[in-house]
């Protein structure tokens, strides 16, 4: 009996426990309840909701964001997104850590004819620091626009742009290369463009993506305007400029690391037309394009080609202008040899039709004594023809099957692919220039060619 009051009572005590929390719960219910009915927002979420807000503002004010340019006050949403995901942080590939000696800079700039007076600077690349310093640097200018640009997808490689192999015929799909960014054109027509490019020290430093993306996007700020009005560029940077987009006989002035052009604009928008590599077709087969020039004017064209050394390539030459000739070309025909081409040899090659200009040959002082490469240098004096405006140069071992004078048509250096990202040197469309001569002459101790010759050579410069 009296273990079944003791059962009893526990179980009168456990059912009191029982009702006791569950009024407990009741309570708390009804007090979340009543806090989410009249106080939507506590204090936390306030808190919250003030530091995202205050981010946000943080980052429209920004100066990597909110355009510096008067002219041009739209942002493209890649960018945007680009700026709120990642903040202030730059590419990589894209920053120069050259410090910058302003005197060069003045020394340039004091180059440009006084009529070409600078009213608006387009600036590309330039930290903050130091566009404030052109500020300083040039007063007189009314606009100061800080150019925009996204950075090139990183999967876009010089591998990409010079593919080993295209579909030439189009048989299957139309080439197509990858795309870079667009930099944001100022609706203010600029009259000196200045840009920092990177230059690293590695072996390959002219084949890389970001330095070819600013230079492209300096040529397109340049000649975004109709006309072929003075426009100057200033490139800061310890490598030199790409030669076949900004040409010697357009350099103004040199001072350090600083390089000041004034370009041909309607020869650079034609440039800039062409496919960035060897990803398309600059030229696609069947293209009409008129073969004979009937303005009247006199044509300083021609077609040529180099012996020296030895005889073994007379008779091939000899045949590469009779092929030419039957092609229906009339352009002249230019041979360059050694005095190793006797008397004898160079009646033959008259008589076929080539013009002979002697020459001093030039050695490669990176090749072994008597080997094959020894003078290959020699095809640098190529440059030197100076009384033509343009040259094809062909190997004195091809035979030439049907009229390419088009190729005149197109810019240096114009070339067909030879292996992955390189040019075979055989086949160049080539604009002379002392200056071009020089550029070649002055780095052949310090730059490698890959495969020892002047093709090697030849694919570091361009």
């Amino acid at each position: 009996m009296d273990s079944c009051l003791r059962l009893e009572d526990a179980y009168k005590r456990k059912l009191q426990r029982i009702k006791v929390k569950s009024v407990v719960t009741d309570t708390f219910k009804l007090g979340k309840s009543s806090t989410t009915r009249y106080c939507k927002f506590p204090p936390l979420k306030f808190v919250l909701l003030f530091i995202l807000l205050a981010t946000f503002l943080t980052f429209l004010s920004s100066p990597n964001v909110c355009n510096q340019n008067r002219t041009s006050r739209s942002v493209s949403r890649q960018h945007f997104v680009n700026r709120w995901i990642w903040g202030s942080a730059s590419d990589t590939r894209y920053i120069s850590n050259l410090e910058i000696k302003w005197d060069e800079i003045l020394t340039v700039l004091k180059k440009i004819p006084s009529e070409n007076k600078i009213k608006a600077i387009g600036l590309l690349n330039f930290n903050e620091r130091e566009i404030e310093q052109w500020k300083k640097l040039t007063p007189s200018a009314n606009h100061h626009l800080v150019l925009q640009m996204d950075y090139a997808d990183k999967n876009v490689t010089w591998e990409s742009i010079y593919p080993e192999w295209i579909d030439e015929e189009q048989e299957e799909e139309l080439p197509k290369c990858p795309s870079l960014p667009d930099v944001e054109f100022p609706r203010k027509r600029v009259d000196l463009v200045a840009v920092k490019l990177p230059c690293r020290n590695e072996g390959n430093w002219s084949r890389d993506v970001a330095r070819l993306h600013l230079q492209m996007s300096a040529a397109g700020v340049a000649a975004s305007f109709k006309g072929n009005y003075p426009v100057h560029l200033v490139f800061v940077t310890r490598c030199f400029p790409i030669p076949n987009l900004f040409t010697c006989k357009d350099l103004v002035a040199r001072e350090g690391n600083v390089w000041l052009y004034r370009p041909d604009l309607d020869a650079l928008r034609q440039k800039i037309q062409l496919p960035i590599g060897s990803c398309e077709l600059a030229l696609p087969l069947g293209s009409s394009i008129e073969r004979d020039d009937n303005s009247g004017k006199t044509q300083r064209e021609a077609y040529t080609t180099i012996l020296h050394s030895a005889n073994d390539y007379v008779c091939g030459a000899i045949a590469a202008a009779q092929s030419i000739r039957m092609s229906g070309s009339t352009r002249d025909l230019v041979i360059l040899v050694d005095e190793s081409i006797g008397d004898h040899h160079r009646r033959g090659l008259q008589s076929s039709g080539w013009k002979v200009r002697t020459i001093k040959r030039i050695r490669n002082p990176k090749a072994e004594k008597d080997a094959y490469n020894e003078w290959n240098y020699s095809k640098f004096r190529l440059w030197q023809l100076t009384d033509y405006d343009k040259i094809i140069f062909v190997d004195a071992d091809l035979l030439i099957l049907r009229n390419i004078d088009f190729l005149f048509k197109m810019p240096q250096i114009s070339a067909t692919g030879n292996n992955g990202t390189l040019f075979n040197s055989g086949v160049m469309v080539i604009e002379p220039s002392n200056c071009t001569f020089k550029l070649l002459m002055d780095h052949v101790d310090d730059i490698e060619s890959y495969n020892g010759g002047d093709q090697g050579y030849l694919n570091e410069i361009f």
